[in-house]
């Protein structure tokens, strides 16, 4: 019997707008194959919290039974706030802090289990986050060491 194809975390950046579509962009720059599987949901100023997580909300709605991991730009603003109601930390998992090199580690391993695609996540934010030696030829040195 044959075993079904390993299914595809999806990815879903929900940050104030415009940075999850920015974001999303610069994914596609890399990886132009991405397009179906990321997700992009840009929070303006003023709108209310409901109905951002009720576009949240249709928006992986159509988007089948797939994991998802969530990506937002800050604890504690209304993009994360929203995002907390989304997640069911079963099928989805949540984290704040959205930078590139988190987001292009999580889009090369999202093949992994949802808790191991998490762990990447992290990882590559804090190792793309690094002081560069403008003067200096040396490659440069990550700041921290996860």
């Amino acid at each position: 019997m044959a075993l079904p194809p390993a299914m595809n975390t999806r990815l879903f950046i929900i940050a104030h707008a415009p940075l999850a579509h920015a974001l999303r962009e610069c994914a596609l720059h890399v990886f132009p194959d991405c397009a179906g599987d990321l997700l992009a949901l840009d929070v303006p100023p003023h709108e209310p919290p409901e109905q951002t997580l009720a576009h949240a909300q249709a928006l992986l709605a159509r988007q089948g039974q797939a994991p998802v991991l969530v990506l937002t730009d800050m604890y504690g603003a209304t993009p994360c706030n929203v995002a907390q109601r989304l997640v069911d930390g079963v099928h989805s998992r949540l984290i704040a802090g959205v930078n590139l090199p988190m987001l292009l580690r999580a889009w090369s391993y999202r093949g992994e289990p949802l808790e191991a695609l998490a762990a990447r996540a992290l990882a590559g934010a804090t190792q793309g986050v690094m002081q560069v030696d403008a003067a200096s030829a040396a490659a440069p040195q990550p700041t921290c060491h996860p």
